[in-house]
C-alpha cells in the first residue's frame, strides 16, 4: 500500500480546500521522498482552486507567485507557524528563454498539471482521500532506479534547459540511471544551457557535487553538458597522466578524488579544481613520463576565474582558491616547519587542507602509497599536538599587540606590522617565546 503520512498542517490545508469544494493534494518532491522513506524538506500542495479562491479559504496568505498560480499559506500560530506553497493546477505556455513560460493557464485537470512536470518521479501527487496519484509511472521508476522525463523528453528539456542538469543531479543524489531517451534528449539539447543564468547553473552543480555520487560529473561530460559551463573539465578528461604516481587521466583522477572527500561544498569544489590547470602544464619528458610543473598555481587561477564566472559567493571562492593553491605544498618535517605552514595557510583552513591532501592521495596509484599515508599521519599527529598545547599560530594569538608596540615607542605605521611579523615568526619557531616582555625585549630596540 502506497500510504504516506502527511504532516498535520499539510492535511489541514488539504482538508480546508476540499471542504470548500476544491481538489487538493501534496505534489512533487515531497511525495517522491516520502515513498523513498526520506523526510521531505518542503511540502508543496497543488489544487484546482484559483489563487483568489485559495486566498478566500485561508486567513493568512502571501502572494509569492500569484501570476504563476502560487500562494503561500501560513498555517499555525506564533512560533508554530509554517509557510506552505499552494499552487493552482496549470498548463505552461510557450517558453521564450529555455527556462520560464511566457504565460500559464490555470486548469481544473490535475493530469494536465502533472504532465508539465520534469520527471516521472516528481510528477506524483497524494492526499489521504485519493491516495497516490501516479499517472506517468513514477513509482515504477523509483523501483527501477530510473530518471525518466514525463512524456517527450525533447519537449520537457526544450521548455526548461535547466532540467538537463537536474536529470544528472537527481541521478547523483539518488544513485539512479538516466533513461536512454531522456539521456539522448539531454545530449541533443545541452547547448541550450547557455541560455540559463550562471547562478542557476551554480546551484545545480553544487547539489551534484555534495551528493553521494559527485562522480556523476562524468555523465555530464559524456552528454556534452560540461562543455557549456565547464569546458576546462572536459580538457582534463582528455589529458593523460603517464606517471608512476597516477593510474587515471586527469579528469578521472579528479572524479575519484571527489568521492574520497566528505560532502562539504568547499572541499568538493577544491577537489574539482585542484588539478584543473594540469592540461595547461602538461609536458612529457624523454622517457615518456608526463609532468605538470606549476599546476597548483595555474589551477588556483583557473578556479578563481571559473568560480567568478559561475557567480560563486566570495567566501566559498576564497577558500577553494586557497586550498587549490596549497594542495601540493610540503608542510614540513618538524613542528616548527608545520607551524609556519599552518600560519601561512591559515589555522582555520589548515585542517581542510589535510582533507584535500588525503583525497588527492587516495585518487592516485599505489606508488609510494604507504609513504604518503605515513606523511599525512605525521602531519595530523603534529597538528593535534600543536593544537593541544595552544601554540600561537597567528597574529591574533600573539602576546604582543600593535598598541603594545606604540606604547613601547614604535611609531604608528608600517613598522608596527613588520615587527609583529618578526615576532610571529619567532614564536612559530619557538612557542615558548610568546611572552609579552620577552618579545618586546627581543624585537623592539631600547630607547637610547
Amino acid at each position: 500500500m502506497d500510504r504516506i503520512i502527511l504532516p498535520e498542517k499539510v492535511n489541514r490545508i488539504i482538508r480546508r480546500l476540499t471542504d470548500a469544494g476544491f481538489e487538493a493534494c501534496a505534489v512533487g518532491g515531497c511525495v517522491r521522498d516520502s515513498l523513498l522513506g526520506r523526510k521531505p524538506q518542503d511540502w508543496d500542495i497543488t489544487t484546482s482552486a484559483a489563487p483568489e479562491e485559495v486566498k478566500s479559504v485561508f486567513p493568512h496568505t502571501v502572494d509569492t507567485g500569484i501570476k504563476h498560480g502560487t500562494v503561500t499559506v501560513l498555517e499555525g500560530i506564533g512560533e508554530d507557524r509554517e509557510a506552505f506553497e499552494v499552487t493552482t493546477y496549470r498548463i505552461d505556455g510557450e517558453y521564450d528563454d529555455a527556462r520560464h513560460p511566457r504565460e500559464v493557464t490555470f486548469t481544473p485537470d490535475l493530469k494536465e498539471d502533472l504532465r508539465r512536470r520534469d520527471f516521472t518521479i516528481n510528477a506524483m501527487a497524494y492526499s489521504e482521500e485519493t491516495g497516490l496519484i501516479d499517472l506517468f509511472g513514477g513509482k515504477e521508476d523509483l523501483e527501477r532506479k530510473l530518471i525518466r522525463a514525463v512524456g517527450v523528453p525533447e519537449e520537457r528539456f526544450g521548455e526548461d534547459a535547466l532540467r538537463i542538469m537536474r536529470a544528472v543531479r537527481f541521478a547523483a543524489q539518488l544513485g539512479y540511471e538516466v533513461e536512454d531517451n531522456t539521456a539522448a534528449a539531454a545530449a541533443a539539447l545541452a547547448p541550450n544551457l547557455a541560455k540559463i543564468s550562471c547562478e542557476r547553473i551554480m546551484v545545480e552543480l553544487t547539489k551534484l557535487l555534495v551528493s553521494p555520487h559527485p562522480d556523476e560529473l562524468r555523465r555530464m561530460s559524456e552528454l556534452g553538458i560540461t562543455a557549456v559551463f565547464l569546458p576546462e573539465f572536459d580538457r582534463c578528461m582528455e589529458t593523460p597522466q603517464n606517471n608512476p604516481h597516477h593510474c587515471y587521466n586527469v579528469g578521472e583522477h579528479i572524479l575519484h578524488s571527489l568521492t574520497a572527500v566528505r560532502p562539504d561544498p568547499v572541499l568538493r569544489f577544491a577537489m574539482l579544481f585542484h588539478d584543473i590547470g594540469k592540461p595547461q602544464c602538461h609536458t612529457t619528458d624523454e622517457e615518456g613520463i608526463d609532468h605538470f610543473h606549476g599546476h597548483a598555481e595555474v589551477s588556483a587561477k583557473l578556479a578563481d576565474q571559473i568560480l567568478r564566472r559561475l557567480k560563486s559567493d566570495n567566501a566559498t571562492r576564497r577558500e577553494v582558491v586557497a586550498l587549490v593553491a596549497a594542495h601540493g605544498a610540503d608542510l614540513g618535517e618538524t613542528e616548527a616547519e608545520l607551524r609556519k605552514s599552518i600560519a601561512q595557510i591559515g589555522p582555520d583552513r589548515f585542517p581542510l587542507l589535510l582533507e584535500v591532501k588525503a583525497a588527492d592521495a587516495a585518487a592516485q596509484s599505489d606508488h609510494r602509497r604507504e609513504e604518503k599515508e605515513a606523511t599525512l599521519a605525521r602531519w595530523r599527529a603534529m597538528y593535534e599536538e600543536i593544537l593541544a598545547r595552544g601554540d600561537c599560530l597567528s597574529l591574533k594569538d600573539l602576546a604582543v599587540k600593535g598598541d603594545d608596540l606604540v606604547a613601547a615607542g614604535v611609531p604608528a605605521g608600517r613598522k608596527i606590522g613588520e615587527i609583529l611579523g618578526r615576532m610571529l615568526q619567532d614564536v612559530l619557531e619557538t612557542p615558548e617565546h610568546n611572552r609579552k616582555e620577552l618579545l618586546l625585549a627581543r624585537h623592539v630596540p631600547k630607547k637610547p
